[in-house]
């Protein structure tokens, strides 16, 4: 029986048990057009995290980091960009080619009024084998090479003890082919991990660069739109929305009965014009403890106990160009470790996402097996030690968070 496990279980992230030492790192070439700013509620000013910031007339892409901030990187200055986020109003706006920083962008939140929203089926999930059935016609339909941002991230209660991150090539085949021949390579990537031995523990839960492939719901129909696994799930349809000025259906659904592995909660967008999945929210079912570590947990020391609270996983796409593309995915992984002759238990965090930063469908090539991210790689020793303060001076990423650009600091302090 196909299970959604089988797919998650091919993604590894691990948070290593050994410090590394210093390795030298390959010096960036010159600087580009660089735009930067705060994307922020109106009214509030509460920062909006992963907001799209789009280049107009170029596929370039980042998305706001926690503190609602970004910074973009381009080729030519750029004449408009466009900023959008799920639940507000699209807003382009105009900047100059010597604009380089202190943009404050306030998005307006969208009200939807159910009258407006006419939907033609009274059985939600009939909507959704729908949107199924026309995934061959709102997807790419030829091959296209994207390029990201990847970064994962581990937490001991409150503090950082692990930060990895890279530049990815990801190749993506067409949406009406599967999807044996999508890969992902590392281009360039960077690790820096606590040295104090009591921070670290070597635990494998589920990740990796290889993760936005394995997760893409409209072309890995396995990984949950199977009609296998849906007819464990209940739909309702909940209140539409807006992504990008589009209106959106909303399709909530949750577990129907009880089954011998963990299912999720969860919420899928659907474009109510083409029909096409434009965005999915997934939350493991934590209810039965056993059958969520069977889904989170790859490895773990002899002696600890591993306590899983949490398996979150947001995927996001945007249209363009007549077709939608996926354009971020991020997993949030929480749980505790007991270990034996210890009182208290100690509460761990884990992070990975990736940003496609940009695209083409122009003279594109299947990546190598050889060059290939595989998925029983680990990430942090496929990439060198934190040194040069100028590693990302060319590339587009998703900026680190106050909090996170304060904690690379002290790790390297620490080395120092």
């Amino acid at each position: 029986m196909r299970r959604v496990a089988f797919i998650l279980l091919t993604c590894l992230v691990e948070i290593i048990a050994w410090a590394q030492q210093p390795i030298d790192e390959a010096t960036v070439n010159g600087a580009k057009n660089v735009l930067s700013g705060t994307v922020c509620r109106e009214k509030t000013n509460e920062p909006i995290r992963q907001a799209s910031v789009v280049v107009e007339g170029t596929n370039v892409s980042v998305v706001t980091n926690d503190d609602g901030f970004f910074t973009l990187k381009t080729d030519n200055p750029p004449e408009y960009i466009s900023v959008s986020h799920l639940g507000y109003q699209k807003k382009r706006i105009r900047v100059s080619g010597e604009q380089s920083g202190d943009l404050m962008i306030h998005l307006k939140p969208t009200s939807v009024e159910l009258k407006e929203v006419v939907v033609w089926t009274d059985d939600p999930r009939d909507l959704v084998n729908i949107a199924i059935s026309k995934i061959p016609d709102n997807y790419i339909n030829k091959p296209e090479l994207y390029k990201g941002f990847y970064r994962e991230t581990a937490m001991k209660q409150q503090h950082y003890i692990y930060v990895a991150e890279g530049v990815v090539d990801m190749y993506k085949s067409s949406y009406q082919s599967s999807g044996y021949r999508d890969r992902v390579a590392i281009r360039k990537g960077r690790r820096l991990l606590s040295p104090k031995r009591g921070d670290t523990l070597s635990i494998k839960v589920l990740g990796g660069p290889v993760f936005p492939i394995q997760l893409d719901i409209a072309k890995n129909l396995d990984f949950f739109l199977n009609q296998e696994n849906l007819a464990n799930y209940n739909f309702t349809m909940l209140n539409p929305t807006v992504i990008n000025d589009r209106l959106q259906y909303v399709v909530g659904l949750s577990p129907r009965w009880v089954t011998p592995w963990a299912l999720f909660y969860g919420t899928l967008y659907i474009d109510r014009e083409n029909l096409a999945f434009t965005r999915a929210e997934l939350s493991l079912d934590m209810s039965n403890k056993e059958k969520a570590t069977n889904v989170m947990l790859v490895k773990k020391p002899l002696g600890v106990k591993f306590r899983p609270k949490e398996l979150t996983t947001l995927i996001d796409y945007r249209y363009e160009d007549g077709k939608t593309h996926i354009s971020y995915i991020r997993n949030t992984f929480r749980f505790n470790c007991d270990w034996k002759k210890r009182l208290f238990a100690t509460s761990f965090s884990a992070f990975c996402e990736m940003v496609i930063t940009d695209r083409t469908d122009q003279d594109v090539r299947p990546i190598s097996g050889r060059d290939s991210f595989d998925s029983r790689d680990s990430f942090y020793d496929k990439v060198d030690y934190f040194r040069d303060p100028h590693f990302w001076e060319d590339y587009n990423i998703i900026e680190p968070s106050e909090s996170l650009d304060k904690a690379i600091g002290k790790l390297l302090k620490k080395y120092k």
